[in-house]
């Protein structure tokens, strides 16, 4: 009986002696990068170990010298050190051993591709040299460091090396659509070119997608990835500017139209880089890709915006963004175009307030302030009552058409609503009461009818200004990087201004019977009527020209 605690000691010293491999030769975990000791698990503390490197650049041919350290005073007992490509887990390169106690091996069929222990000494650092190999664009080194039998750190890493060789464009046709999954607009365009907007992902084999954006911003280059094609609740990544002013990128997540910086998470940045303003970013993410229904298969609407930045915090992205015609699997080798398209609904929105309040609004008003000798009946009223009340009820129409088209466009009010939309609704309540408030107006005998009349007046004016100013708004979201849908609409509001003014002073002249033109076969009023409804159409049909094909 008592020599079973003596076995059982033996037992253990064998055990121990094999599965630790104090020799190094750990050929077998080439793959795992993981000690066989029986159901062990790595450690999740900070490591105590460091990976060095003497260049973080290299062509074919250089030898980077990598050393691995223990810190605060510790010590390891075995270790196995690679170098393997961005997104891969197999060994790369060769290196040559330059410190005692460490030896090369067999990985991936290339000799000496890592490096392992010779004995179980405690060891305070080792070196050695990494030849780079041809045909690698990226490269980390990689570390299993073992403090003791039943103490290790797996996946110590050193940061990424960056090869100085001209880059393959990622962009070509032999790899977009063959290797990985593509976005861009014009379709196939080169990264490289000022007009080009454009994204890739790649599915890696050890879990993660590697992504590439770039196109031309004096910000941001941003991705999202969404199930459904309005922003709100989607995942996203920005290139954009620091505070600094160098090209970083970030993780983030939208709430409607709010933007909240989320912690980079796990991801490797190998390139970022603004050029001729041309902002590109390349990175690994191991992040799983958050929206709110889960979108299942790496199926999502992709979306590219750009936009400006102040002090490395984005700002509102100045078009819509390019969105796929459909979800896409972002794992597989594909191609997609897209376009700076508006949505139909979203088109015709607009469409209706601009004929609203740039024809049938501003022509009722013309008819009521400058046009009432048109006495004439009409169905029983005057003339110029009966289109004065047309034209407004059409316009009245025709606003809440377009506001509720905008609610169906973006499926219900959007947290985070843009200054468009908070006038857009005043616009719209304030125009749907006008016509009930007249419909109970006080006759003309009436002693307070002088107080109708005026408000009336005042809240038709407001109702004009605003629905201008948010007109300015929603062609600002819609225009073209020079604006010219912008300034067509300054150049319709001053046309009106001039119109106005002019039948002013007419009304005025004739007040004081400097003028009269009572014989004249057609009125001044309505020739200078005419000449502004050719003007304003001319504004207008411009103007729904450029909707139609933002």
């Amino acid at each position: 009986m008592e020599t079973w605690p003596g076995l059982y000691l033996f037992l253990e010293m064998f055990s121990s002696a094999v599965l630790s491999y104090p020799n190094g030769k750990i050929g077998m975990a080439c793959n795992s990068m993981l000690p066989i000791h029986g159901n062990s698990i790595p450690q999740t503390s900070p490591p105590l170990y460091a990976i060095s490197v003497s260049s973080t650049a290299f062509n074919p041919g250089d030898e980077i010298t990598v050393s691995l350290t223990a810190m605060n005073n510790s010590s390891f007992k075995g270790f196995l050190l690679q170098a393997q490509a961005i997104g891969g887990d197999a060994a790369v390169g060769e290196f040559r051993i330059i410190t005692p106690y460490t030896q090369g091996l067999v990985c991936n069929n290339i000799q000496n591709s890592s490096v392992s222990h010779t004995d179980k000494r405690n060891k305070e650092t080792i070196s050695a040299v990494w030849v780079a190999p041809p045909d690698l664009k990226h490269v980390i080194f990689r570390a299993t460091v073992l403090h003791n039998f039943t103490v290790f750190w797996a996946d110590v890493q050193s940061q990424i090396l960056v090869s100085s060789s001209p880059p393959v464009s990622v962009s070509s046709e032999e790899v977009c659509g063959a290797e990985k999954f593509c976005f861009s607009t014009p379709s196939g365009c080169n990264p490289h070119d000022p007009d080009c907007y454009f994204m890739s992902s790649e599915a890696l084999k050890s879990g993660g997608f590697k992504f590439e954006m770039s196109g031309l911003s004096d910000g941001y280059v941003a991705i999202g990835f969404s199930d459904d094609t309005v922003m709100g609740n989607d995942d996203i990544y920005i290139c954009g500017r620091n505070a600094s002013g160098h090209i970083d990128v970030q993780h983030a997540f939208s709430t409607g139209y709010t933007i909240s910086i989320r912690p980079l998470g796990k991801v490797d940045i190998l390139e970022t880089s603004s050029n001729n303003g041309i902002i590109r970013c390349y990175f690994i993410s191991r992040n799983a890709i958050s929206t709110q229904s889960r979108a299942s298969g790496n199926l999502y609407y992709v979306f590219l915006a750009y936009g400006p930045s102040s002090a490395g915090h984005i700002l509102k992205h100045r078009r819509i963004p390019f969105i796929t015609k459909q979800r896409v699997n972002i794992s597989s080798a594909a191609t997609q175009s897209g376009s700076w398209s508006t949505p139909l609904i979203i088109k015709a929105h607009g469409a209706l307030m601009l004929v609203a309040w740039m024809t049938t609004g501003s022509i009722g008003m013309v008819f009521a302030r400058y046009l009432k000798f048109i006495k004439k009946p009409l169905l029983g009223k005057d003339t110029w009552f009966q289109i004065h009340v047309w034209m407004m009820l059409l316009t009245v129409a025709a606003t809440i058409t377009a506001f509720i088209l905008a609610f169906v466009a973006r499926k219900g009010w959007s947290s985070g609503a843009e200054a468009h939309a908070i006038i857009g609704c005043i616009v719209m309540i304030l125009s749907f009461f006008q016509p009930l408030i007249a419909f109970f107006r006080p006759s003309l005998q009436n002693n307070r009818r002088f107080v109708f009349n005026w408000f009336h007046m005042l809240n038709a004016l407001v109702i004009k200004v605003l629905a201008d100013a948010d007109l300015f708004l929603g062609l600002k979201m819609l225009s073209s990087p020079n604006h010219w849908m912008l300034k067509t609409m300054g150049g319709f509001v001053g046309w009106e201004a001039l119109i106005a003014i002019t039948l002013d002073v007419n009304l005025w002249l004739k007040k004081r019977d400097i003028y009269d033109d009572s014989q004249a076969k057609v009125k001044s009023e309505i020739l200078l009527l005419l000449i502004y409804l050719c003007g304003s159409l001319a504004f207008v049909i411009t103007l729904l020209v450029g909707i139609g094909k933002s």
